[in-house]
């Protein structure tokens, strides 16, 4: 009754229902072969490149002073493969140094590294196989919220 003159007559009337059911015939399955249960290639879902460097290999620190958020590239790029990088946040706006900051976190939380604040403007991001050794004193010090308007 898939005809829609034939449903419109049947509702307002017109017509009587079909109330006979026609299933519709299915075709035998075919027969399908056994698959042979094999490993598959697996991607691995991160790069060890950085993690497997020793840190005497490591031979330079990007310093970076971006003026704008779209600055971001490069440190992704140097921090991706290895290298720590200084970000110097004194020529931006407050607006963009934060959401620099806040990219600049979650990259070095991706990586598995780390990022630290050296100054109020100024902060490393130091990849997992960089080990970061400074002044105790500087790391029990209260930490300077005035770059953040607080």
């Amino acid at each position: 009754m898939s005809n829609p003159l034939k449903k419109t007559m049947v509702y307002l009337g017109l017509a009587d229902e079909d109330t006979s059911y026609d299933a519709p015939a299915y075709a035998a399955a075919p027969q399908v072969a056994p698959v042979s249960a094999g490993r598959a290639q697996v991607t691995p879902l991160r790069r060890n490149t950085a993690k497997n460097q020793a840190a005497s290999d490591m031979n330079e620190i990007v310093t970076v002073h971006p003026k704008q958020y779209s600055d971001a590239k490069v440190i992704a790029e140097n921090f991706r493969e290895g290298v720590p990088v200084i970000m110097n946040l004194s020529q931006m706006t407050e607006t963009d140094a934060r959401r620099l900051i806040d990219f600049a976190s979650g990259l070095s939380q991706g990586l598995f590294g780390k990022i630290e604040r050296v100054t109020s403007k100024v902060f490393l991001l130091s990849p997992a196989h960089v080990a970061v050794s400074g002044d105790a004193a500087a790391e029990t010090a209260e930490v300077d919220t005035t770059f953040f308007g607080e």
